[in-house]
């Protein structure tokens, strides 16, 4: 235990942030929570949190601001929680005032024994009163009280959470505790459930974490489609019953993510909203996309066979009131329903007989940064559909095509120069002396559709093709 405490007190005193703040604060000044977990598991960490006598929070962070210098920003002036924002505008420091008399009445409050950590600054004395050290080594979530997850339901679903990112498993008493209280998540505010929600979602474990949570019914209280997902059995296409077909796409997505080279990665790793990454909002989609399947079964007299018509526009449609009930933004609903709406088109494309190379540019074009995206849900929706129907050779056939497309792509994403506006919508009324209307819309698509697989290059060849597509369609 000394040689974990004085390996913490080494880290933190040469933290660069630390050694700023450090000067301005007093003896009574403790760093609690996430970062001393992050300091314990090797992980580079920036999200600092001190604990400080309440009345003094807004004091030192003021004085701090000042001096760094930094800005100062009010987080909660009911509960005293202020922020320092460094200069570069990337580092930053959070105040909050202790809650009771003193760090140990803190720490009492707290979720999970693994937060229940403060050092204190000056003194590098590190206070762990429920074994918050030995937790972490073990690599266990273990709850300080059922009352303290009760105060903040939204605690029942950040168990989960820690589980998926960590890797640790739940303490017997907090499993019995998520099982026993897992309606509760209904009273947590939609927007805290959803950033505890990405964030599982980024973890390597999630689909065992998925599956616990489903176990406790929580997963249906998240997603009620799951219920009728549930009803989708296996088929001649599909071994796996359709739930535990999501769950395989997804794992697959985290494979595709883990073995591709630094640039795929690098992809992945993007922050597209807030402050998540791409891969958790992709895997999130992987698990959903097939939302629309439910509402598109049938099963065909005399073969059998199980259809499922249009599932991907139909699911694009569905998934938006789930995702809109937990305070998703209009920008992730757009990139998930995008994932969920094309997620077929991939294998179509790369099962053209030689790659055709006007479907591919078009598929570079229509789909722009998401193709990576979409070329891992392929590829883990090939890899967990083996019904009998499926043999290896399909499989490797349907894989190596889309190794192919991702090279191509790579190959050629750099030189995708933007599609040149050839005739605008005045234009096109003007050629064709037709008012504004649907069809004036159809020709527009119609027009990009063409520029995209380079079928039309000229303005000249725009005119024409206009001038083609209208009578076309007029007979």
């Amino acid at each position: 235990m000394s040689n974990t405490k004085n390996s913490i007190a080494e880290k933190i005193k040469n933290h660069p942030v630390i050694q700023k703040i450090s000067p301005y604060v007093d003896d009574e000044t403790y760093i609690v929570g996430g970062f001393l977990r992050d300091i314990l598991l090797n992980k580079d960490s920036s999200d600092i949190d001190l604990a400080v006598k309440s009345c003094t929070a807004e004091k030192l962070a003021k004085y701090i601001a000042d001096r760094i210098p930094g800005y100062f920003v009010t987080l909660d002036k009911i509960n005293h929680i202020y922020r320092v924002v460094f200069e570069n505008k990337k580092d930053y420091v959070d105040i909050a005032g202790i809650e009771g008399e003193n760090i140990y009445e803190d720490l009492a409050r707290r979720d999970f024994s693994m937060n229940a950590l403060a050092l204190n600054i000056k003194s590098m004395q590190l206070t762990d009163p429920y074994g918050g050290v030995e937790s972490i080594e073990n690599k266990i979530i273990k709850a300080i009280s059922e009352k303290n997850i009760l105060d903040d339901p939204v605690r029942l679903l950040r168990a989960f959470r820690f589980q998926s990112t960590l890797g640790f498993t739940m303490e017997k008493n907090l499993k019995q505790i998520t099982e026993k209280h897992a309606g509760l998540l209904k009273q947590t505010a939609a927007e805290r459930i959803n950033n505890e929600l990405v964030k599982l979602f980024s973890g390597k474990f999630c689909v065992d974490t998925l599956k616990d949570m489903d176990r406790c019914g929580m997963l249906e209280l998240i997603f009620p489609e799951v219920k009728e997902i549930k009803k989708i059995p296996p088929n001649s296409h599909h071994h796996l019953c359709l739930l535990e077909h999501c769950y395989a796409v997804v794992n697959y997505v985290q494979d595709f993510y883990e073995n591709g080279n630094n640039e795929v990665k690098a992809h992945f790793n993007e922050i597209i909203f807030g402050a998540n990454p791409r891969i958790a909002y992709l895997k999130l989609a992987a698990f959903l996309h097939d939302i629309g399947k439910p509402a598109t079964w049938e099963i065909e007299e005399g073969t059998g066979r199980h259809r499922f018509i249009k599932h991907d526009d139909v699911g694009a449609k569905i998934v938006e009131k789930p995702l809109r009930d937990l305070k998703f933004s209009n920008k992730q609903i757009s990139y998930i329903q995008k994932i969920i709406k094309y997620h077929l088109y991939p294998a179509n494309v790369a099962m053209i007989e030689e790659n055709n190379e006007k479907a591919v540019m078009r598929f570079f074009r229509k789909i722009g940064d998401e193709v990576t995206d979409l070329i891992a849900i392929a590829y883990g929706d090939r890899l967990a559909a083996r019904g009998e129907a499926i043999t290896d050779e399909m499989v490797e056939h349907n894989i190596n095509g889309l190794k192919h497309l991702m090279k191509k792509y790579m190959d050629t994403k750099n030189n995708l120069s933007p599609l040149e506006k050839l005739l605008d919508g005045y234009e096109i009324m003007k050629i064709l002396e037709i008012k504004p209307s649907a069809k004036l819309g159809e020709i527009v698509d119609a027009l990009k559709e063409a520029q995209m697989a380079s079928e039309v290059v000229t303005k000249e060849e725009a005119v024409e093709f206009v001038k083609k597509f209208k009578n076309m369609k007029n007979k």
